[in-house]
């Protein structure tokens, strides 16, 4: 199980090569606050002096530090194996057990730790500047050595509260962030470094590492500075879990002071003074605590919890790789046959357009009605119900029926309602259906438009690979579309021109409502005569209020004049008339130039029954027509639109596009796109090798 570590480490070398983070591996992160000792315990579990020093905020960027141990024979066979660039010539070999090297100088090798030292403040100040601020992007630094055991630790900024100089005034929200960023990480074990000589029930670092755990199952509490607690008092309560108890345990430890960092006390002599203080203060703790032991616990949690984590990493490694295999297949292969890749891409654009409107496409949009379904819609639901929500009468009041009446008739009283007055009103209200026709091939054209895009981002998305080849695609079905629409309307247009040019009074549909008004008139007629006074004689009630159907229906009840009644005799009905023309008053004169000032007054039984005959007749030929266009418009819209330029589109793009001059230019990639295709060939590669690493664990039985 000790190989565990190294196999995370070597997981780690591989996603750093690409600079991802999208793989939570397993790891230590120390939390704390400022000057409570977290530096020190990080330089006791390396054994040499690594990280700056100085007062105030120190650690300003995540330092991810991984510790490899190593024996004799792993030096030797990694001096020879190592070859690097310094000062213009080759050097073999690594002089000294211990080394170290960083991801961002590459193959360096440092076996001066004081360099090591360096090289990180330089590295900070690089990226995070000189003026105490923070950055949250990591130094990755690795050390080898025979004196430590395998670990992979992370120190971040220690909390802070107030800002301190010019850092910024959100310092301490920064540095929370950065904290809560890393030990959020389900797979990371939580360090809690806090110092004895304060309360532990006010430690930050337990407050903070509660939040993202708060079971405690993945927190270790280390308390530092043992050796500087007030005289009278010790931890003995707080090493045994009694004031604040954490599941992983609390180990304690001692730390060199300032003095002996100043005077370079080794961190090995360091150690045995811990020892002997432990023995002497502690003594039935002295076995459970102290840099060693520390060192050892760390090691037993993080293989146990790699072994733990390795399964569900496995499945994420597996589930990524599949994602960025997906993602590199969309890029598509560089272009060795441009002609061919221009004509297989123009062939797949049409052929996923037409797919598209006919309902076979590929890519089936769940969120709305897109392509052949929406323009269905079009013509059933929105261009129908527009044309049904048309009133036949609109429009029309009866001073306008009226008046239609009387000026067919000429200077001359009329016996019957002209025909040109019908004609007249009827081609007015049948005008009305031209608009919402119009309406509905602007729909269509405005949908057949929305197809280009859908087909652009779902169905072909090669075609992102080359935005001159696709801004062209684009320009080229739009024309054509451009070119059809006045065509459509045209015929549209001409739909309803048709309607008006020859108003059909011989329609069946028309005659049979004309016959079946006609006997609902008599049938009217007859229950007025029912309805006299037995003092009035029926036959002069006959002859003052109509005619004899006989001589109504002038050729039968298919032919509407029939239907309209000779005299004025009669009851007046309730219906109001606005303006009609006035009478000249007595003892006045009249001006035959003045215009006649309307008024009010009621219909008379002849015209109240003129306007409703021309009314009903209006209505029953509206209908008509109307059934007529909601079934023609449709169907001129997809001849002369749609089928037309599914029928079309393939020639057309081959015509416009598929020429010699235009391949370079059109199969020119966008400038982030070879980019975008190594990034992600990259990735797939880290993931495959990070998938073989974990193969290879099953396989040595280390899992």
């Amino acid at each position: 199980m000790e190989a565990l570590i190294p196999v995370i480490n070597k997981l780690q070398d591989v996603f750093n090569t690409v600079g991802a983070d999208i793989i939570q591996l397993p790891q230590i992160v120390v939390v704390g606050t400022q000057s409570s000792g977290k530096s020190s315990v990080l330089e006791s579990l390396v054994g040499r002096d690594i990280l700056p020093r100085g007062t105030g905020i120190v650690t300003r960027r995540p330092l991810i530090l991984q510790l490899v141990h190593i024996d004799a024979e792993d030096r030797r066979k990694t001096s020879e194996e190592n070859e690097s660039k310094k000062n213009g010539r080759l050097y073999r070999g690594i002089d000294g057990e211990e080394w170290g090297k960083f991801l961002h100088t590459k193959n360096k090798i440092y076996t001066d730790f004081e360099e090591i030292r360096q090289e990180i403040e330089a590295e900070t100040e690089r990226i995070s500047g000189n003026n105490k601020g923070i950055s949250d992007e990591p130094i990755h630094l690795k050390i080898f050595s025979p004196h430590v055991v395998n670990l992979t630790l992370v120190d971040l900024p220690g909390i802070t509260k107030v800002p301190v100089g010019d850092q910024p005034k959100d310092i301490e929200v920064q540095i929370r962030e950065l904290i809560l960023k890393y030990i959020s990480n389900p797979n990371s074990i939580i360090l809690a470094v806090t110092a004895a000589n304060t309360d532990m029930a006010t430690s930050e670092a337990l407050k903070v590492a509660r939040e993202v755990d708060p079971d405690g199952r993945r927190t270790l509490a280390v308390v530092t500075k043992l050796d500087l607690m007030d005289a009278g008092t010790d931890a003995m309560d707080i090493l045994m879990g009694r004031v604040i108890p954490v599941k992983l345990g609390i180990i304690g430890v001692v730390n060199r002071s300032q003095l002996d960092i100043n005077q370079k006390k080794l961190v090995a002599d360091a150690i045995r003074d811990e020892y002997a203080f432990l023995q002497k203060k502690y003594p039935s703790l002295a076995n459970r605590n102290g840099t060693k032991y520390l060192a050892r616990t760390l090691n037993r949690l993080l293989m146990h919890h790699i072994r733990d984590c390795l399964p569900e990493l496995k499945t994420r490694i597996n589930v990524l790789a599949a994602q960025y295999q997906s993602l590199l297949n969309s890029y598509g292969e560089p272009v060795d046959d441009k002609s061919a890749t221009l004509l297989q891409l123009i062939t797949k654009f049409a052929a996923e357009y037409c797919n598209t409107i006919e309902g076979t496409a590929k890519y089936i949009e769940t969120a709305e009605l897109c392509g052949g379904a929406r323009i269905c819609y079009i013509f059933h639901e929105t261009f129908g119900r527009t044309l049904e929500s048309v009133d036949p009468l609109g429009g029309l009041t009866t001073i306008d029926v009226l008046t239609a009446i009387r000026n067919a008739t000429g200077p001359r009283p009329a016996l019957f309602v002209p025909e040109v007055s019908f004609e007249l009103l009827v081609k007015r209200q049948v005008k009305r259906l031209e608009e919402p026709s119009l309406r509905c091939v602007e729909l269509v054209h405005e949908e057949m438009q929305r197809i280009i895009q859908h087909c652009s981002n779902y169905s072909t998305q090669e075609l992102l690979r080359f935005p001159k080849l696709h801004d062209a695609i684009v320009e080229v079905v739009t024309s054509l579309l451009r070119k059809r629409l006045p065509v459509t309307n045209e015929m549209v247009h001409n739909l309803v021109a048709i309607e008006l040019a020859y108003i059909n009074t011989k329609h069946p549909d028309f005659a049979d409502a004309c016959g079946l008004m006609n006997n609902n008139i008599e049938e009217q007629r007859r229950n007025r005569m029912r309805d006299l006074p037995s003092a009035v004689p029926r036959d002069k009630a006959a002859a003052g209020q109509s005619v004899s159907v006989n001589e109504q229906t002038d050729g039968g009840t298919g032919n509407w004049r029939g239907m309209l009644k000779k005299g004025e005799e009669g009851s007046a009905g309730d219906r109001s008339l606005n303006p009609l023309p006035a009478s000249p008053q007595k003892g006045h004169a009249v001006n035959l130039l003045d215009v006649p000032v309307p008024v009010s007054r009621k219909l008379s039984a002849r015209e109240q029954r003129d306007c409703e005959v021309i009314e009903r007749l209006i209505k029953s030929y509206f209908l008509i027509v109307r059934k007529n266009i909601q079934d023609s418009v449709p169907k001129a819209v997809m001849h002369f639109l749609v089928n037309h330029v599914k029928d079309c589109l393939q020639s057309e793009l081959v015509g416009q596009l598929y020429k010699t001059v235009l391949l370079d230019d059109l199969l020119t990639e966008s400038e982030d796109m070879a980019q975008r295709r190594n990034e992600a060939a990259d990735m797939l590669k880290a993931l495959q090798k990070a998938s073989q690493v974990i193969a290879e664990i099953r396989e040595t039985h280390l899992w």
